[in-house]
């Protein structure tokens, strides 16, 4: 099926060859890194994770994501998820992918994954982090590309397919949770440092990982003749609204926990990120439009009228992505980190080379989501066509 992704209209070629470029261009800053070290970026001995591991994260809850079209259609057989399941997979390849790669660029020096696999350290997190991603991105690739080869040739699915299906859902949330797990098994960071932690991250994945993949959708039906499930994305934008109100909830329980505990640890990293601290007041106008975003994003998701206005519809999930990227992909980092157990804040903000490296990074991750969402689109519409055809001739 790869031959699919070598043919495509001029647009297709053009969008192609602007990702190269991007990949290319800033692969010379990320040489610089290599060669001078992570003094390039932001980071200090105060603030050792940084952009990186913060698109790391988020993009970890894109990739579980998928899960929400995967549960739904393998244990609920909710058919109108069928033409929307190989594109929950496929994302989840693209946002692994882009995981491994802002791993690979936030430790230095590439050779140092391999310390993981030459000297396995079970006792760590990290290595089951290791575990769960690689798992994940092969459970992925093989159910989602043997089912769409399947369907090109209009046989059933191998009952082995069905089998891994199963087991990525679990997988699905198991990576998130261990990642949660790298946070908040740091006992000088109050703000990570709360039980709740893993059940924020899946709910915010569970809202802004689909809400992607419906924007995703929607723009290739405008540039390809791929036509999803009208009621199937009626039903996932239902869900996100549903993940939405409870990402929400679970924010406000940390916000109550932490003042009316009245306990300064807990409280320091939220006066931090909404009101400044001793002069820093770097990040409080971001939080404040990502929380102003996320509940205007349920204002436009929660009545039925606003949510299955098909033309309103990107716009509620864009502000939401955008405020859960604010919340989760920059505020959720440097807020765990400031102000430090020495009671200082150590500003932090990423440097133009890191944000080009990073830009990187998503460029590959959407090369490679372009080329599987090609071949898919393609598949979808070969098996649409003939189906038709068979429909119209046993009619006749």
């Amino acid at each position: 099926m790869l031959e699919k992704a070598l043919k495509g209209s001029p647009k297709y070629y053009m969008w192609i060859g602007f990702l190269l470029l991007i990949i290319l261009g800033a692969s010379g800053v990320y040489l610089m890194q290599l060669m001078q070290g992570l003094t390039i970026t932001g980071m200090s001995r105060d603030v050792s994770w940084g952009f990186y591991i913060a698109q790391f994260t988020y993009l970890v809850g894109l990739a579980a994501s998928g899960v929400m079209i995967v549960l739904p259609y393998y244990f609920h057989h909710y058919k109108k998820f069928k033409d929307l399941v190989i594109f929950g997979e496929f994302m989840a390849i693209g946002a692994v992918v882009m995981c491994l790669g802002f791993i690979v660029v936030d430790i230095g020096q590439p050779q140092r994954m391999l310390n993981v696999l030459l000297y396995p350290t079970p006792n760590s997190i990290l290595f089951w982090d290791m575990v769960v991603l690689n798992g994940y991105l092969i459970l992925n690739v093989l159910v989602g590309w043997t089912c769409l080869e399947a369907d090109r040739q209009h046989l059933p699915h191998p009952k082995w397919t069905k089998v891994l299906a199963y087991t990525s859902i679990i997988w699905a949330f198991s990576i998130h949770t261990v990642t949660a797990f790298l946070y908040q098994g740091l006992p000088g960071r109050h703000y990570w440092l709360t039980a709740i932690l893993a059940a924020r991250f899946l709910a915010s994945a569970f809202c802004s990982g689909p809400a992607i993949l419906v924007l995703v959708i929607l723009l290739t039906e405008k540039v390809t003749t791929f036509k999803a499930n009208v009621e199937g994305i009626a039903t996932l934008a239902k869900i996100i609204t549903y993940a939405m109100c409870v990402n929400v909830f679970f924010f406000l329980l940390e916000v109550f926990t932490a003042f009316y505990s009245n306990i300064p640890g807990h409280m320091h990293s939220l006066v931090y990120l909404f009101k400044g601290v001793h002069g820093h007041h770097e990040l409080v106008p971001f939080m404040w439009t990502a929380a102003a975003l996320g509940l205007g994003s349920l204002a436009l998701l929660i009545p039925p009228k606003l949510r299955d206005n098909i033309k309103l519809l990107p716009w509620s999930l864009g502000i939401l992505v955008i405020a859960t990227w604010i919340d989760k992909g920059l505020g959720l980092l440097i807020g765990g980190f400031n102000p430090t157990p020495f009671e200082t804040i150590a500003p932090y903000w990423p440097t133009g080379k890191e944000l080009i490296i990073s830009l990187m990074i998503y460029a590959i991750g959407a090369l490679v989501v372009t080329v599987l969402f090609k071949i898919a689109t393609e598949v979808k519409e070969e098996t649409g066509a003939s189906q038709k055809t068979a429909e119209t001739a046993e009619a006749n």
